[in-house]
């Protein structure tokens, strides 16, 4: 259909031709907005958001031959590494979906019908994915006896999808921990006392108190890595420590995409570690009632010592309850477990112990 290049009349007037116009360029592929779009999806967890981000990109890429494929996602996965605070999770599935590409079979002469292909299996594999959490929940259901008493942390989709799994057949009561600073721990308390399950929330300096009523530590993950240790929200590392010397087991719950050639021997060889994390601030910042509470001659005069007895133990003395967000800045979101300290990781494919973790990571990159 040809285009229109002039008017030939409107009303009684008539118009010349209208000078051609300079084709626009077509916008570069932005790939986090991509990202963040997958992410409104509540199902879709940051590695499969990541991977059909990739998916999309390879859509839109121009590229003619695999180097310059690779090296678009090599490009894509490194802007989103550099937009996102927490970049583990994401890095684990962008990891994952350039390893297949790279060692994907291509029989095909045409490359565009390389690429068509592969956009096909990115998509055929993140719906497959969404079915990962029911495998980790049939294959958790055997260690969860009736009546057990279960310790979580935070909120994790697939840890949520195992213990309802679990309230469908046995009875079970949750203890979860505040999860500070997000305080995702309410999140969960509110999603199993909804459908019935007797639960708890646990102060997250009182894991240790709570421990000996428990019978095992159910948590999820950001991220598996290759020594079999486990990334996540920040407080698993004591839950597990606390764990081990009361000899409870601890499990972790990850989909395989999670799993991530990392070999942090620390805390601080994180991807999110940064210099500003536990730092100490330049100037030491004054309580608010500092000054009030020093205005007073005699600490022991009669009249405080009358308030004091008529307040609780607990508040003697007012001092700010919440944290300013330059304090919660200096902590870390994430922490990384040791593998001595884990059971067992269940997952899509198979229950594995910290050495069955580095065996499988191996063989899929090693193609």
């Amino acid at each position: 259909m040809s285009s229109i290049s002039s008017f030939e009349s409107i009303g009684n007037e008539s118009f010349p031709n209208e000078p051609s116009q300079t084709p626009v360029p077509p916008r570069p592929f932005d790939i986090y907005a991509a990202y963040q779009r997958f992410l409104r999806d509540e199902e879709i967890s940051t590695p499969l958001a990541a991977i059909l981000a990739l998916t999309e990109l390879i859509e839109e890429s121009t590229a003619g031959t695999m180097f310059e494929l690779v090296k678009a996602l090599n490009d894509g996965s490194a802007a989103l590494a550099k937009q996102s605070p927490n970049p583990i999770s994401l890095n684990a599935g962008c990891e994952l979906f350039i390893a297949f590409v790279t060692l994907f079979p291509h029989e095909s002469d045409i490359f565009s019908e390389l690429k068509i292909e592969l956009v096909k299996q990115g998509k055929n594999y993140a719906a497959e994915a969404l079915g990962y959490r029911d495998k980790i929940a049939d294959l958790s259901l055997g260690f969860i006896k009736d009546d057990s008493v279960i310790l979580t942390h935070s909120y994790s989709r697939v840890v949520m999808k195992t213990l309802l799994r679990a309230h469908e057949r046995k009875r079970i009561s949750v203890y979860v921990t505040e999860a500070r600073p997000r305080g995702l721990g309410i999140k969960t308390y509110e999603a199993l006392t909804t459908v019935g399950i007797p639960c708890t929330v646990v102060l997250d300096s009182a894991v240790a108190y709570v421990m000996d009523k428990v019978d095992f530590v159910l948590v999820g993950s950001e991220a598996v890595v290759e020594s079999g240790g486990l990334i996540n929200a920040v407080g698993s590392n004591q839950m597990a420590i606390i764990a081990k010397a009361a000899n409870k087991p601890f499990y972790a719950l990850a989909e395989s995409y999670k799993f991530h050639r990392l070999f942090p021997l620390s805390q601080y060889d994180l991807p999110t570690h940064n210099p500003s994390i536990l730092s100490f601030p330049r100037t030491v910042p004054s309580l608010p009632g500092a000054a009030a509470l020093s205005s007073f001659p005699d600490a022991h005069s009669e009249r405080e010592n009358s308030a004091m007895k008529s307040r609780s133990p607990t508040s003697a003395i007012s001092v700010p309850l919440s944290m300013t967000s330059e304090q919660i800045s200096r902590n870390p979101d994430v922490d990384y477990t040791r593998p001595d300290l884990i059971s067992l990781v269940f997952s899509d494919v198979g229950q594995l112990t910290s050495e069955g973790v580095s065996q499988y990571l191996v063989g899929m990159f090693a193609g």
